[in-house]
């Protein structure tokens, strides 16, 4: 079956009546996993996500790994120390 990124294709249900979570890589972003989900942390250990979405990090730059930070988006520096801001945020 093919489906257009934009568009929502039909959830298979899985045994018990839940729905696999749904795996949507983002160009240049993060891997978002809709629907509760185990994650398997690299020391073994398991983390039950019940979030409706949560973002994998794939750009390997987070602090929070396996979790997204954001830390792959663009940042620009303001002049007098302020903080950092994303690219083209107003």
């Amino acid at each position: 079956m093919s489906v257009s990124p934009n568009e929502e294709a039909p959830r298979p249900r899985a045994a018990g009546n839940a729905a696999p979570p749904r795996l949507r890589p983002l160009p240049e972003g993060p891997l978002l996993v809709e629907g509760p989900a185990e994650i398997v942390m690299p020391d073994g250990s398991v983390v039950l996500c019940e979030r409706p979405v949560m973002a994998l990090c794939t750009c390997r730059r987070t602090l929070r790994a396996p979790f997204c930070d954001t830390s792959h988006r663009p940042r620009t520096r303001r002049r007098g120390g302020g903080q950092a801001r994303e690219a083209g945020a107003s």
